[in-house]
């Protein structure tokens, strides 16, 4: 292969790799938690509990349109997500810190299960659902098929723009 061939080559693979994150249209995707780390984060996204303070970054395709997302969410210590729903199912990993995740409609210590980092749990369609954070922040990938939304149990715990 010539040289120029070779540079013409390297050259397209750094304008891919400097993109950004790979969306649905692009089904191939690779990236490592330093490639993860540097991907735009933003406050409260689509499919998320639009709590203050979670952190969102979107991983792959975009839920507020229609097919495949996942986004990462990283949550501070000491935060509590009130019940709520999504009008598509998701199901979600535990990629660090320690998860507390319950089923119900309303967000109750005794109801919460400790999910520490590798668990996995599911959030179907219409089911309320609610987590919370102690002493130690939580990262969690979560995928799903959007659209997506956020529905929560009581109109006055929904997070305030």
């Amino acid at each position: 292969m010539s040289a120029a061939r070779l540079l013409v080559g390297a050259a397209a693979l750094a304008a891919v790799a400097l993109a950004g994150p790979v969306r649905a249209e692009d089904p191939s995707i690779r990236l490592t938690p330093p490639e993860i780390a540097a991907l735009a984060k933003g406050g409260a996204g689509a499919g998320t509990s639009g709590v203050a303070g979670i952190k969102t970054t979107i991983l792959y395709g975009d839920p507020t349109k229609s097919g495949p997302y996942t986004i990462e969410i990283r949550v501070p210590p000491h935060t509590r997500i009130a019940a709520h729903s999504h009008k598509d199912s998701r199901t979600a990993v535990v990629v660090s810190g320690v998860w507390f995740f319950g089923y119900g409609a309303k967000n109750l210590d005794p109801l919460v299960k400790e999910l520490p980092p590798g668990s996995f749990y599911t959030e179907p369609a219409g089911v309320d659902h609610f987590a919370q954070t102690h002493d130690q922040p939580a990262s969690v990938y979560i995928f799903g098929f959007g659209p997506t939304s956020t529905d929560y149990v009581e109109a006055a715990d929904a997070p305030k723009p």
